[in-house]
Protein backbone atom coordinates (compact mmCIF):
# COMPACT_ATOMS: atom_id res chain seq x y z
CA UNK A 1 0.00 0.00 0.00
CA UNK A 2 0.83 3.26 -0.27
CA UNK A 3 2.79 5.06 2.45
CA UNK A 4 0.81 5.67 5.59
CA UNK A 5 -2.62 3.93 4.02
CA UNK A 6 -2.91 1.51 6.48
CA UNK A 7 -5.28 -2.37 6.24
CA UNK A 8 -7.40 -2.78 9.35
CA UNK A 9 -9.42 -5.42 10.37
CA UNK A 10 -13.00 -4.51 10.45
CA UNK A 11 -14.09 -8.15 11.08
CA UNK A 12 -11.63 -8.16 13.87
CA UNK A 13 -13.37 -4.91 15.24
CA UNK A 14 -16.83 -6.98 15.08
CA UNK A 15 -16.10 -9.82 16.64
CA UNK A 16 -12.52 -9.82 18.58
CA UNK A 17 -11.96 -8.58 21.86
CA UNK A 18 -11.51 -4.69 23.59
CA UNK A 19 -7.80 -5.62 22.17
CA UNK A 20 -8.70 -6.50 18.88
CA UNK A 21 -10.66 -3.42 18.69
CA UNK A 22 -8.83 -0.97 20.46
CA UNK A 23 -6.05 -2.13 17.15
CA UNK A 24 -8.42 -1.19 15.10
CA UNK A 25 -9.88 2.34 15.50
CA UNK A 26 -6.29 3.60 16.29
CA UNK A 27 -5.08 1.64 13.12
CA UNK A 28 -8.82 4.37 11.38
CA UNK A 29 -7.46 6.86 13.47
CA UNK A 30 -3.65 6.87 11.95
CA UNK A 31 -4.52 5.67 8.75
CA UNK A 32 -7.70 8.87 7.89
CA UNK A 33 -5.05 11.43 8.49
CA UNK A 34 -3.71 10.72 5.02
CA UNK A 35 -7.64 10.54 3.84
CA UNK A 36 -7.73 6.57 3.29
CA UNK A 37 -7.82 3.16 4.65
CA UNK A 38 -8.34 0.01 3.42
CA UNK A 39 -10.08 -2.99 5.45
CA UNK A 40 -11.21 -5.76 5.31
CA UNK A 41 -15.18 -7.18 4.53
CA UNK A 42 -17.48 -9.54 3.89
CA UNK A 43 -19.24 -8.82 1.07
CA UNK A 44 -20.38 -11.93 -1.04
CA UNK A 45 -17.95 -13.07 -3.77
CA UNK A 46 -20.94 -14.22 -6.13
CA UNK A 47 -22.80 -11.10 -5.54
CA UNK A 48 -19.41 -8.91 -6.15
CA UNK A 49 -19.25 -11.02 -9.59
CA UNK A 50 -23.13 -10.64 -10.54
CA UNK A 51 -22.82 -6.61 -9.75
CA UNK A 52 -19.57 -6.41 -11.87
CA UNK A 53 -20.66 -8.93 -15.03
CA UNK A 54 -24.11 -7.95 -15.11
CA UNK A 55 -22.89 -3.55 -15.19
CA UNK A 56 -20.29 -4.58 -18.01
CA UNK A 57 -22.83 -6.05 -19.89
CA UNK A 58 -24.74 -2.87 -19.27
CA UNK A 59 -21.74 -0.54 -20.60
CA UNK A 60 -21.26 -2.25 -23.31
CA UNK A 61 -25.01 -2.07 -24.73
CA UNK A 62 -24.56 0.44 -28.09
CA UNK A 63 -24.87 4.50 -26.97
CA UNK A 64 -28.15 5.05 -27.88
CA UNK A 65 -29.75 1.88 -25.99
CA UNK A 66 -27.31 3.42 -23.00
CA UNK A 67 -29.10 7.03 -23.51
CA UNK A 68 -32.52 5.76 -22.70
CA UNK A 69 -31.53 5.99 -19.35
CA UNK A 70 -30.38 9.24 -19.21
CA UNK A 71 -32.76 11.76 -17.78
CA UNK A 72 -31.37 15.44 -17.22
CA UNK A 73 -33.30 16.21 -14.77
CA UNK A 74 -31.63 13.59 -12.21
CA UNK A 75 -28.44 15.65 -12.15
CA UNK A 76 -26.45 12.13 -12.00
CA UNK A 77 -28.56 10.92 -9.07
CA UNK A 78 -29.69 8.35 -10.97
CA UNK A 79 -29.80 6.39 -14.34
CA UNK A 80 -27.26 6.74 -16.90
CA UNK A 81 -24.35 9.54 -17.60
CA UNK A 82 -22.40 9.50 -20.63
CA UNK A 83 -18.68 10.15 -21.34
CA UNK A 84 -17.40 13.75 -21.12
CA UNK A 85 -19.97 15.18 -18.93
CA UNK A 86 -19.00 15.29 -15.28
CA UNK A 87 -15.94 17.73 -15.01
CA UNK A 88 -14.08 18.12 -11.69
CA UNK A 89 -13.67 21.38 -9.94
CA UNK A 90 -11.34 23.63 -11.08
CA UNK A 91 -10.70 21.48 -13.98
CA UNK A 92 -11.58 22.14 -18.23
CA UNK A 93 -11.39 19.00 -19.36
CA UNK A 94 -14.49 16.48 -19.04
CA UNK A 95 -13.55 13.21 -17.42
CA UNK A 96 -13.30 10.14 -20.08
CA UNK A 97 -15.87 8.14 -17.72
CA UNK A 98 -19.08 7.01 -18.02
CA UNK A 99 -21.47 6.01 -15.15
CA UNK A 100 -24.76 4.13 -13.79
CA UNK A 101 -25.91 5.39 -10.92
CA UNK A 102 -28.43 4.19 -8.03
CA UNK A 103 -29.80 4.27 -4.57
CA UNK A 104 -32.27 2.99 -2.24
CA UNK A 105 -35.43 4.12 -2.94
CA UNK A 106 -38.05 6.23 -0.41
CA UNK A 107 -41.47 6.09 -0.36
CA UNK A 108 -42.96 8.69 -3.19
CA UNK A 109 -44.37 10.46 -0.29
CA UNK A 110 -41.75 10.26 1.83
CA UNK A 111 -40.95 13.74 3.95
CA UNK A 112 -37.43 13.62 2.47
CA UNK A 113 -38.21 13.56 -0.93
CA UNK A 114 -40.65 16.01 -0.63
CA UNK A 115 -38.09 18.39 0.73
CA UNK A 116 -35.20 17.25 -1.31
CA UNK A 117 -36.23 16.08 -4.44
CA UNK A 118 -32.51 16.92 -6.00
CA UNK A 119 -31.49 13.98 -3.56
CA UNK A 120 -34.16 11.76 -3.87
CA UNK A 121 -35.10 11.90 -7.52
CA UNK A 122 -37.69 8.90 -8.88
CA UNK A 123 -35.41 5.93 -10.15
CA UNK A 124 -34.55 5.23 -13.30
CA UNK A 125 -32.87 1.31 -13.58
CA UNK A 126 -32.04 0.01 -17.22
CA UNK A 127 -34.26 -3.06 -16.41
CA UNK A 128 -36.01 -3.54 -19.87
CA UNK A 129 -31.95 -3.30 -21.35
CA UNK A 130 -30.93 -6.13 -19.05
CA UNK A 131 -33.82 -8.03 -17.20
CA UNK A 132 -32.92 -8.60 -13.37
CA UNK A 133 -30.15 -5.57 -13.28
CA UNK A 134 -32.54 -4.17 -10.82
CA UNK A 135 -32.85 -6.44 -7.90
CA UNK A 136 -28.95 -7.17 -8.32
CA UNK A 137 -28.21 -3.82 -7.78
CA UNK A 138 -30.58 -3.18 -5.43
CA UNK A 139 -28.67 -6.03 -3.28
CA UNK A 140 -25.09 -4.69 -3.92
CA UNK A 141 -25.80 -0.98 -2.71
CA UNK A 142 -27.69 -2.33 0.65
CA UNK A 143 -24.81 -4.77 1.20
CA UNK A 144 -22.09 -1.96 0.85
CA UNK A 145 -24.23 0.80 2.83
CA UNK A 146 -24.59 -2.12 5.56
CA UNK A 147 -20.71 -2.39 5.47
CA UNK A 148 -20.27 1.34 5.16
CA UNK A 149 -22.76 1.84 8.29
CA UNK A 150 -20.76 -0.60 10.61
CA UNK A 151 -17.36 1.10 9.44
CA UNK A 152 -18.87 4.02 10.51
CA UNK A 153 -18.76 2.76 14.30
CA UNK A 154 -15.24 2.72 13.82
CA UNK A 155 -14.89 5.97 13.23
CA UNK A 156 -17.14 7.65 15.68
CA UNK A 157 -14.56 5.91 18.00
CA UNK A 158 -11.64 7.48 16.10
CA UNK A 159 -12.77 10.76 16.43
CA UNK A 160 -13.77 10.53 20.25
CA UNK A 161 -17.33 10.64 19.84
CA UNK A 162 -19.67 8.00 20.70
CA UNK A 163 -19.97 4.97 18.79
CA UNK A 164 -23.56 5.11 17.98
CA UNK A 165 -23.00 8.48 16.71
CA UNK A 166 -23.84 8.14 12.71
CA UNK A 167 -26.63 5.80 13.19
CA UNK A 168 -29.28 8.75 13.32
CA UNK A 169 -27.34 10.57 10.79
CA UNK A 170 -27.23 8.06 7.95
CA UNK A 171 -30.48 6.33 7.61
CA UNK A 172 -32.58 7.39 4.68
CA UNK A 173 -29.92 9.69 3.73
CA UNK A 174 -29.20 9.98 -0.45
CA UNK A 175 -26.36 7.51 -0.22
CA UNK A 176 -24.96 6.65 -3.77
CA UNK A 177 -23.74 3.98 -5.67
CA UNK A 178 -21.92 4.69 -8.96
CA UNK A 179 -20.61 2.40 -11.50
CA UNK A 180 -17.91 3.74 -13.94
CA UNK A 181 -16.79 2.62 -17.07
CA UNK A 182 -13.42 4.33 -18.20
CA UNK A 183 -13.26 3.64 -21.82
CA UNK A 184 -9.92 2.92 -23.30
CA UNK A 185 -7.57 6.06 -23.99
CA UNK A 186 -6.89 6.03 -27.53
CA UNK A 187 -10.64 6.53 -28.22
CA UNK A 188 -11.12 9.76 -26.29
CA UNK A 189 -11.69 12.86 -28.66
CA UNK A 190 -8.73 15.27 -27.75
CA UNK A 191 -5.40 15.13 -25.75
CA UNK A 192 -5.94 16.06 -22.19
CA UNK A 193 -8.71 13.92 -20.89
CA UNK A 194 -7.99 11.47 -18.50
CA UNK A 195 -10.57 9.02 -16.83
CA UNK A 196 -10.79 11.19 -13.56
CA UNK A 197 -9.28 14.69 -12.96
CA UNK A 198 -7.82 15.05 -9.41
CA UNK A 199 -10.82 15.34 -7.11
CA UNK A 200 -12.41 14.99 -3.02
CA UNK A 201 -15.51 13.48 -2.57
CA UNK A 202 -18.12 15.35 -1.10
CA UNK A 203 -19.62 12.66 0.78
CA UNK A 204 -18.71 11.42 4.23
CA UNK A 205 -17.56 8.47 3.35
CA UNK A 206 -16.70 6.29 -0.19
CA UNK A 207 -15.82 2.89 -0.36
CA UNK A 208 -14.68 1.03 -3.53
CA UNK A 209 -14.59 -2.85 -3.04
CA UNK A 210 -13.32 -3.31 -6.20
CA UNK A 211 -11.77 -2.68 -9.85
CA UNK A 212 -11.42 -4.53 -12.80
CA UNK A 213 -8.04 -2.89 -13.40
CA UNK A 214 -5.43 0.17 -12.20
CA UNK A 215 -5.50 3.42 -12.30
CA UNK A 216 -6.10 4.93 -9.09
CA UNK A 217 -4.15 7.07 -7.62
CA UNK A 218 -4.04 9.19 -4.11
CA UNK A 219 -2.09 12.42 -3.24
CA UNK A 220 0.00 11.56 -0.24
CA UNK A 221 3.38 13.29 0.91
CA UNK A 222 2.86 15.75 -1.99
CA UNK A 223 3.06 12.97 -4.92
CA UNK A 224 0.81 10.76 -6.87
CA UNK A 225 0.80 6.98 -5.46
CA UNK A 226 -1.24 4.07 -7.43
CA UNK A 227 -3.08 1.90 -4.78
CA UNK A 228 -4.39 -1.70 -5.11
CA UNK A 229 -6.07 -2.34 -2.12
CA UNK A 230 -5.64 -6.29 -1.44
CA UNK A 231 -7.81 -9.46 -2.28
CA UNK A 232 -10.74 -8.93 -0.57
CA UNK A 233 -10.63 -5.52 0.91
CA UNK A 234 -12.53 -2.29 0.26
CA UNK A 235 -10.48 1.21 0.02
CA UNK A 236 -12.58 4.05 1.48
CA UNK A 237 -11.69 7.48 1.89
CA UNK A 238 -13.30 10.61 3.77
CA UNK A 239 -15.26 13.10 2.05
CA UNK A 240 -15.62 16.73 2.56
CA UNK A 241 -18.36 16.25 4.86
CA UNK A 242 -15.99 14.27 6.76
CA UNK A 243 -13.63 16.49 6.61
CA UNK A 244 -15.86 19.25 8.46
CA UNK A 245 -17.24 17.30 11.13
CA UNK A 246 -13.97 16.14 11.96
CA UNK A 247 -12.57 19.77 12.02
CA UNK A 248 -9.76 18.45 9.18
CA UNK A 249 -8.39 15.86 11.75
CA UNK A 250 -9.71 13.57 8.87
CA UNK A 251 -9.23 15.29 5.37
CA UNK A 252 -10.50 14.82 2.37
CA UNK A 253 -8.98 11.91 0.34
CA UNK A 254 -7.86 13.06 -3.20
CA UNK A 255 -7.92 10.71 -5.91
CA UNK A 256 -7.40 10.51 -9.75
CA UNK A 257 -7.91 7.54 -12.21
CA UNK A 258 -5.74 7.64 -14.96
CA UNK A 259 -4.84 5.07 -17.71
CA UNK A 260 -1.77 3.10 -16.93
CA UNK A 261 1.19 4.55 -19.36
CA UNK A 262 0.60 2.41 -22.45
CA UNK A 263 -3.11 1.01 -20.82
CA UNK A 264 -5.07 -0.10 -24.22
CA UNK A 265 -8.10 -1.73 -22.18
CA UNK A 266 -10.77 -0.08 -20.17
CA UNK A 267 -11.31 -0.24 -16.48
CA UNK A 268 -14.68 -0.65 -14.61
CA UNK A 269 -15.28 0.08 -11.16
CA UNK A 270 -17.99 0.91 -8.32
CA UNK A 271 -18.07 2.73 -5.54
CA UNK A 272 -20.72 4.07 -2.95
CA UNK A 273 -20.95 7.29 -1.50
CA UNK A 274 -22.49 7.42 1.79
CA UNK A 275 -24.52 10.94 2.71
CA UNK A 276 -25.99 12.08 5.63
CA UNK A 277 -29.70 13.11 5.67
CA UNK A 278 -29.57 16.66 3.82
CA UNK A 279 -30.99 18.66 7.08
CA UNK A 280 -27.58 17.35 8.67
CA UNK A 281 -25.85 20.39 9.91
CA UNK A 282 -22.31 19.30 9.36
CA UNK A 283 -20.61 21.39 12.19
CA UNK A 284 -16.71 19.97 13.71
CA UNK A 285 -17.76 18.11 16.67
CA UNK A 286 -16.40 19.29 19.90
CA UNK A 287 -14.09 16.62 20.76
CA UNK A 288 -12.23 17.69 17.75
CA UNK A 289 -11.90 21.16 18.77
CA UNK A 290 -9.87 21.06 21.41
CA UNK A 291 -7.17 23.11 21.98
CA UNK A 292 -4.25 23.49 20.31
CA UNK A 293 -7.17 22.84 17.52
CA UNK A 294 -10.01 25.39 17.37
CA UNK A 295 -12.74 25.31 14.85
CA UNK A 296 -11.86 25.51 11.34
CA UNK A 297 -15.10 25.01 9.50
CA UNK A 298 -18.57 27.08 9.90
CA UNK A 299 -21.78 24.89 9.99
CA UNK A 300 -23.22 24.24 6.92
CA UNK A 301 -26.43 21.98 5.89
CA UNK A 302 -25.34 18.58 4.19
CA UNK A 303 -28.01 19.38 0.95
CA UNK A 304 -26.30 22.85 0.61
CA UNK A 305 -23.07 21.33 0.65
CA UNK A 306 -24.01 18.67 -2.03
CA UNK A 307 -25.63 21.02 -4.19
CA UNK A 308 -22.56 23.56 -4.22
CA UNK A 309 -20.86 20.58 -5.33
CA UNK A 310 -23.26 19.18 -7.90
CA UNK A 311 -22.99 22.72 -9.44
CA UNK A 312 -18.97 23.03 -9.74
CA UNK A 313 -18.56 19.79 -11.11
CA UNK A 314 -21.12 20.13 -14.12
CA UNK A 315 -24.15 18.05 -12.94
CA UNK A 316 -26.31 20.78 -11.72
CA UNK A 317 -27.49 21.92 -15.34
CA UNK A 318 -31.16 22.75 -16.45
CA UNK A 319 -33.19 20.14 -18.34
CA UNK A 320 -33.03 20.18 -21.69
CA UNK A 321 -36.71 19.87 -23.64
CA UNK A 322 -37.55 19.17 -27.01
Amino acid sequence: MALGILDVDLLAFERGGESAREAVVDGVRQSLATGFVTSSHNLSTDLLDQTYGLLRTFFHLPAESKQRFHRADAHGQTGYTGVLVETAAQHNRADWKEMLNWSAPLERNHPLRRAYPLMYPEALWPEEALPGLTETLSRFHEAMADFQRRFLRVISLALGAAEPFFEDMVPEGPTLTRALRYPPMEEAPAEGHVWAAPHADINLLTALPRASGPGLEVWLAEQWRPVIPPEGHVILNTGLMLERLSNGRFPSGWHRVVAPEGSQGERLSVVQFCHPRPSTVLAPLPCCCQSPTPQRYAAVSAADALEDVLYRINLLKPATTG
